[in-house]
C-alpha cells in the first residue's frame, strides 16, 4: 500500500502557538504529520543556530479534529528543530515542510531574520519544498504563544490549498520555497498573487525606553514608503491591495549578474589584483 506524504509542521512560536494548531488541523488530511517546533517562543531568530544546551526532546499530544496526534518539541531555534526532524525524528524522507501559522506578517528585504522564513529555507537545505506561512497581525501578538482570539482559519485554508498543490505537482524550477502572507482581513475568497520581495526592509530597528514589559532598549515597527513601493511586490499585495501574497524564494542568494562583469568591474582603473582563476564549468 502506498504510504501518504510526511509532513513536517514546524514554525518560530513555539509547541503551544493555535497557529501552529490551526495549520496541523488545516493539512492533517492530507498526509502523515510530523510536528516538531521549538519549545518556547522564537521569533526573530531567522536561519540561527544557536548552542543546544539541553537536548531533552519533549513529547505533547495534541487533539486534531478530534484525533490525538503526538508532537515534539526542544530548547532549539527554528532551523534546529527541522534539522532534528529530518536526521532523528522522520521515520522516512519529508515530502513538505510548512512554517507557521506565524503571529505577524513576514514582508520585504529583511525576511531573513523571521524564524518562520528561517526554518523553510532550512528545509530547503534538506531538499525538502516548504512553505512558510504567516497572518497579519497586531504588533502585540508577535511574541506571544497565546493569542486564542486570533481566527486563523482564512490563514489555513490557503495554506492547505497551496501545499495540496506542491504535493500533487511539486515547486516550479527554480523556486525552492513560497512565501505565503495573509492580511488580517482576509476571507476564503480573497484572492491571491504571485509576488516577488519587497526591497524594502518593512520592519524597521527602533531606539525605545527601557521598561518591564519590553525588556531592551531596541524594538521595531513597520514602515512602508507608498512613494517607492514596487506594485508587484509582497508588501503592496498585502497592505495596499489586502490581498493574499505568494512570494516564491531559493536559498541561492547569488546576484543575479554575470560573474564576469563583476570581475570587469573590480579591475577598473588600473587596480592590480591577483589573478581571476576563471570559473568552473559544468560538465555536459
Amino acid at each position: 500500500m502506498q504510504k501518504k506524504p510526511l509532513i513536517l509542521l514546524t514554525n518560530d512560536d513555539g509547541i503551544e502557538s493555535p497557529g501552529l494548531h490551526a495549520l496541523a488541523e488545516a493539512v492533517a488530511e492530507l498526509g502523515d504529520l510530523l510536528i516538531v517546533a521549538p519549545h518556547t517562543q522564537q521569533s526573530g531568530a531567522g536561519h540561527s543556530y544557536p548552542p543546544v544546551r539541553d537536548h531533552t526532546i519533549h513529547t505533547h499530544t495534541l487533539s486534531l479534529n478530534g484525533t490525538a496526534v503526538t508532537a515534539y518539541s526542544a530548547a532549539v531555534s527554528p532551523a534546529q528543530a527541522v534539522v532534528l526532524a529530518a536526521l532523528v525524528l522522520a521515520p522516512r524522507p519529508v515530502d513538505l515542510c510548512l512554517s507557521g501559522i506565524n503571529f505577524g506578517e513576514n514582508l520585504g528585504a529583511a525576511v531573513t531574520t523571521s524564524g518562520t522564513v528561517g526554518a523553510a529555507l532550512e528545509a530547503v537545505n534538506f531538499g525538502i519544498p516548504a512553505l512558510a506561512v504567516s497572518l497579519e497581525t497586531p504588533q502585540e501578538y508577535h511574541h506571544t504563544r497565546d493569542g486564542q482570539e486570533i481566527d486563523f482559519s482564512a490563514a489555513a485554508g490557503f495554506a492547505r490549498q497551496f501545499a495540496r498543490q506542491v504535493l500533487r505537482h511539486g515547486l516550479p524550477q527554480g523556486v525552492d520555497m513560497l512565501k505565503i502572507d495573509i492580511p488580517a482581513p482576509a476571507t476564503p475568497q480573497t484572492p491571491w498573487r504571485a509576488t516577488r520581495l519587497s526591497r524594502q526592509r518593512y520592519y524597521y530597528p527602533v531606539r525605545r525606553a527601557k521598561t518591564a514589559d519590553n525588556g531592551g532598549l531596541i524594538g521595531y515597527e513597520a514602515r512602508i514608503d507608498h512613494a517607492t513601493l514596487e506594485p508587484d511586490s509582497d508588501i503592496h499585495a498585502v497592505h495596499v491591495d489586502r490581498i493574499v501574497s505568494v512570494t516564491p524564494m531559493t536559498n541561492d542568494l547569488t546576484a543575479r549578474i554575470d560573474p564576469q562583469l563583476v570581475a570587469e568591474f573590480l579591475s577598473k582603473n588600473g587596480e592590480s589584483y591577483p589573478s581571476q582563476i576563471p570559473a568552473a564549468r559544468s560538465r555536459a
